[in-house]
């Protein structure tokens, strides 16, 4: 497994990270014991990156990582967590909460969850509106200079919240919604990161399955499964963004490859100083996933796959429109 590192303050880390989201419902029922196995699949495959969040399930996530990572070097893996989103009884959410003293309380509790004595990216999962980010960024300041925290990250900010967190303290990575389809981060965000030397870890990048090449327009999510809400997946828009993949898989078959890996390769080839996040819930999708760290794709390849899937295609928002407001950039 190759290795990438995160802007120039960053942990060294493999190409490829996991996100572990999906293990905990969010795309529906998900199979505990094939969880555990896919983050040792990762690991025996040079996966170091493991990516979570505090209130995804509200802590069932966390408490399945720590389950899966129980035993391994602690030193050979790094665990990127975000904080702050608040939940409801159900799957309601609550607004953000990126005050001082709760990004400590939310720290002590991961810790603890985790199993572990340090976080290796700490970041807040979205930006709280009624707090100066350079409060929240203070916070963290303060837990990675006591040894609980080795660096920190951001998470779906824009680019003026990039550079106030930034002064306060070096940023390793932001984390935000990259792929061939979700492709706002180039305008502004992307050249910020790369001016300040702050990489960028991409979550989304197969668009929640969408562009994987395994979805098809008649499938109904299943229940528990937030897919049934985006508006990237309902009626005429899953058709056209379909209709796209279609495109890609042309593409892919003259390559040699899957879609999916097509489309992580693309974004791996946006520059070294990008970690493309994929959602792999099983170890058939992981063992897809994993060529994909060794597709080397042309200047030519890139061309055709711009031509195939040019900026602003897809149709529909990345998420429902209650939730495009804390965003830091649109689709």
């Amino acid at each position: 497994m190759r290795l990438r590192t995160l802007g120039r303050t960053g942990p060294a880390v493999s190409t490829l990270g996991l996100g572990a989201m999906g293990m905990s419902g969010a795309y529906g029922e998900a199979d505990r014991p094939e969880s555990i196995a896919t983050v040792h699949a990762a690991l025996e495959a040079g996966v170091t990156l493991f990516d979570t969040a505090d209130f995804y399930a509200m802590g069932h996530n966390e408490l399945l990582l720590a389950e899966a990572l129980r035993g391994q070097d602690r030193d050979g893996y790094q665990l990127s967590v975000k904080f702050g989103m608040l939940r409801e009884p159900g799957p309601g959410f609550g607004g953000f909460d990126g005050r001082p003293q709760a990004v400590k309380n939310f720290l002590a509790y991961s810790l603890s969850r985790l199993g572990t004595d340090h976080i290796d990216i700490y970041r807040p999962g979205r930006l709280d509106p009624a707090v100066p980010i350079e409060e929240t960024v203070g916070a963290i300041k303060e837990m990675i200079d006591a040894g609980y925290v080795r660096h920190l990250g951001l998470s779906e900010v824009d680019a003026a919240t990039i550079r106030r967190a930034h002064a306060v303290h070096p940023v390793s990575d932001l984390q935000i919604e990259y792929s061939l389809i979700s492709r706002a981060v180039e305008a502004e965000v992307l050249p910020t990161l790369r001016e300040l030397g702050i990489g960028l870890t991409a979550y989304g990048v197969l668009s929640r399955g969408l562009i994987s090449g395994h979805w098809s327009a008649g499938r109904t999510p299943a229940p528990g499964d937030s897919r049934g809400f985006n508006p990237r997946f309902s009626g005429e828009n899953v058709e056209h963004n379909l209709s796209l993949v279609e495109a890609l898989r042309r593409i892919a078959e003259t390559k040699g490859c899957t879609v999916a890996q097509l489309a992580i390769a693309w974004v791996a080839a946006q520059g070294q100083d990008i970690v493309p996040l994929v959602g792999a819930r099983t170890r058939q999708r992981l063992a897809e996933a994993l060529p994909a760290t060794e597709l080397d794709l042309t200047t030519a390849d890139l061309a055709e796959i711009e031509k195939a899937v040019p900026p602003g295609a897809a149709r529909g928002d990345r998420y429902p429109s209650a939730f495009m407001s804390g965003l830091g950039v649109g689709n």
